[in-house]
Order: C-alpha cells, then sequence, then structure tokens
C-alpha cells in the first residue's frame, strides 16, 4: 500500500512549514538519501514526514517535544466535539461572532467534553471558534474569548502520518549530543521564532537561547529556519565579519517565504540550508 503523503499537518500548529514543502523536498534532492535526519523541533512533524517521504530509505527522527502525538492520538475524540459543535452552529453564519447564549452552550459542551475524556485538544478546537491565528490551551483562557462560528464541515484525519518515523520527546540539545559525532547525519532546526508568537510552545525562549542553537550548526549538515523578525542571520553575518567567531550560515542559501496572518500585518519566513 502507498504511503500517504501529507502537505500539511493533519492538525492546525503554528509555524508549520507547509508553505516551503516545495523549495524543502527540491533542496532535499542534493542532501544523502540514506542519511539521519533529525528534527531537533520537531512541532508538528510536517518536515520529518516529508523526509521520510522523499527517502524512505532514510532514518528520521522526529523529536515531539511539544507532544504532538497527543493531539493526533484524540483526533477521534475531537472530531466528536467538532460534531457536536456543528449541530450547535447549524443554522449560525459561518465567520460570525457567537452571541453570549451560544458562547455558554460551546463552553458548556467543551467542559462536558473534556470531563469525559480527561483531555481536550484547545489548539484544535482555537481553530474551530476562535479568529484566525488565535490559539488558547486551557478552558479558562477559552472562557475569555470572543468566540466565532469557524467550525470546518469534515473530520480530521492522520493516517499514516507518523508512520516508520522514530519518535523521541527530548531537549534538542541532549538529542543533538547523542549524535553530534555520528556521520552522514542532517540536521532540521526549526526553533521558535524571536520577536513572534510563540504562545502555543511549551517555554519561553530568550535570545540566549535562540543563540545557543546556532551552536549546532558549526560543521554540520542543515536546514534551519527561522524569520526576519529574528535579525539572527543579520546577527550572525556581523560576528562574521569581526572574526570573533564562524558564521554558521556562511556559504549557506537561503529561500523566504511571505506570510501575512492578518490583513494589515505580515512577515518573512525564512529557510537557509547547507
Amino acid at each position: 500500500m502507498s504511503r500517504k503523503v501529507y502537505t500539511t499537518a493533519p492538525l492546525p500548529f503554528m509555524g508549520q512549514k507547509r508553505k516551503f514543502l516545495k523549495q524543502f523536498r527540491k533542496a532535499l534532492s542534493d542532501y544523502p538519501k540514506d542519511a539521519i535526519y533529525i528534527d531537533l523541533f520537531g512541532g508538528s512533524g510536517l518536515l520529518s514526514h516529508t523526509v521520510k517521504s522523499h527517502y524512505p530509505e532514510a532514518t528520521v527522527i522526529y523529536n515531539d517535544y511539544d507532544n504532538f502525538r497527543r493531539r493526533i492520538e484524540a483526533i477521534a475524540e475531537t472530531n466528536v466535539l467538532l460534531s457536536k459543535l456543528r449541530h450547535l452552529l447549524h443554522s449560525y453564519s459561518k465567520d460570525k461572532r457567537l452571541t453570549e447564549e451560544l458562547k455558554r452552550s460551546v463552553l458548556n459542551l467543551v467542559k462536558s467534553h473534556e470531563l469525559y475524556y480527561g483531555y481536550c485538544d484547545y489548539i484544535t478546537l482555537s481553530s474551530a471558534v476562535l479568529f484566525s491565528m488565535k490559539y488558547v490551551q486551557s478552558y479558562s483562557e477559552l472562557e475569555k474569548s470572543t468566540l466565532y462560528n469557524k467550525v470546518r464541515l469534515s473530520d480530521y484525519t492522520a493516517v499514516g502520518y507518523l508512520d516508520e518515523l522514530e519518535v523521541v520527546s527530548k531537549d534538542y540539545s541532549v538529542l543533538f549530543n547523542e549524535y553530534k559525532d555520528k556521520d552522514n547525519v542532517v540536521y532540521l532546526v526549526d526553533p521558535p521564532y524571536l520577536q513572534t508568537d510563540n504562545s502555543t510552545y511549551k517555554n519561553y525562549w530568550s535570545l540566549k537561547d535562540y543563540l545557543n542553537v546556532l551552536t549546532v550548526l558549526i560543521d554540520k549538515k542543515y536546514f534551519y529556519f527561522t524569520s526576519n523578525k529574528s535579525s539572527i542571520i543579520e546577527l550572525c553575518e556581523w560576528i562574521g565579519d569581526q572574526t570573533v567567531v564562524e558564521n554558521p550560515f556562511a556559504d549557506a542559501t537561503r529561500v523566504d517565504m511571505t506570510n501575512a496572518p492578518s490583513y494589515n500585518s505580515s512577515y518573512t519566513d525564512i529557510m537557509v540550508f547547507k
């Protein structure tokens, strides 16, 4: 049976690299098909899935530090909740702000769902009842939010999405140290972006954290992702010009992709590979 190839993460995920996949696959063709690919900041797993689909013989290690697996495991439960929301809002206009009465009904459904299953995927739920690009991670946050009818008409599925990946959950530095002395390793490095919304990530990231990540790029094969808001590449170019330390982006190739989360704001995603 042929493997289903996903071109987007099967569940909503802020920062997934779906817009980069065409350029990512093209660049992969210059990398070994039998290498060990380590997705240090696995996120939605889309990069790991894409590598395994492109190079079935490669070893792909997906570092699921954000526990995306738990959300995938709960898809059937999440679909049940979405079905109830569709029924509740079936006669209500799409994208329209909910009345206080309807909001209370939605909150009651969510509370009952979480009590019954012991879990609620609030990020997926956010895409169904919050304005675009807004996410909450708890009932209390949802309760304080303005709700809209944005429930999708179809159920979610993730059949085969993580098949044949080696899934781990570790601090990226621990995982890197396990493989740093091995040959034929390619690192996928997609840390939370500096100066962008990191609200769906586990931990707050300081500038020092972002700079520490750069140490894994020196003398390694890698794909590194950032945005123009971080100014990380400009910083490393400056450091390289000062000859204080080596610039890890020297001689790497850069691809830019413009994103517009809303009508009055935009930023540029950046993929660098070497």
